[in-house]
């Protein structure tokens, strides 16, 4: 269960994490977009942004579309090694867990 403990906690957080598994699918997105896919409140994204980009794992730029102000969001090179550890770790916990068909019986603690 060392998995467990290996598991990035500022990616683990569910908000977080939904952030940054969008953010691996894509080369970047506006703000809006990952508010409206994540279904955060304004105020809670950009803490939630502002926590990875002080990790470094998020990249944000502000420019204009025209005369509307954008928002765009990407990984960086460390975000995106950071949500493959992630991943990794993530797949051997649920590995070492093993199957529901394989648990062994439960023995109790000898009493002492």
């Amino acid at each position: 269960m060392h998995q467990l403990a290996s598991l990035d906690r500022l990616i683990h957080e569910p908000a977080r994490l939904m952030i940054v598994a969008l953010l691996y699918t894509v080369e970047s997105a506006d703000f809006l977009f990952l508010q409206r896919e994540t279904g955060l409140s304004k105020g809670n994204l950009s803490v939630h942004l502002a926590k990875l980009e002080q990790a470094g794992y998020v990249q944000i730029e502000k420019t204009y579309r025209g005369k509307l102000p954008l928002t765009l969001c990407s990984l960086t090179e460390t975000g995106r090694e950071a949500f493959q550890h992630y991943r990794r770790s993530l797949h051997h916990l649920v590995a070492a867990t093993g199957d529901d068909n394989e648990r062994p019986a439960m023995t109790p603690a000898p009493a002492g």
